[in-house]
């Protein structure tokens, strides 16, 4: 249950990052003074690695206990979070280009 949890954080953290306009103006600046950081920002399999590298050094590691080599946990979860967002964006975006016609768009 854990594990989820961390899982839609990480969702929610990127789709912010990614999309929300609260980051609106920060994301402006970012990709203006560098292509590098606004293309990461702009890519919700890029952020969504280093959002999980932060969620795991800072809350937890869903994958501390598979791992025995110390510190190769923050790199597993940093794929855990961008195959899992990179999953939910894509059905999300699936979702919304097959939803049923409503009134209001006759």
């Amino acid at each position: 249950m854990e594990t989820l949890i961390w899982i839609l954080t990480a969702y929610g953290m990127t789709n912010i990052l990614v999309y929300g306009s609260i980051f609106e103006k920060q994301r402006y600046w970012i990709k203006k003074y560098s292509t590098f950081f606004g293309d990461l920002i702009s890519c919700m399999m890029c952020t969504s690695t280093w959002v999980g590298f932060f969620l795991s050094i800072v809350f937890f590691s869903p994958t501390n206990t598979i791992t025995f080599i110390p510190y190769t946990h923050i790199f597993f979860d940093g794929m855990l979070a961008s195959g899992s967002v990179w999953a939910i964006n894509a059905l999300v975006e699936w979702l919304e280009e097959n939803r049923p016609p409503s009134e209001e768009d006759f």
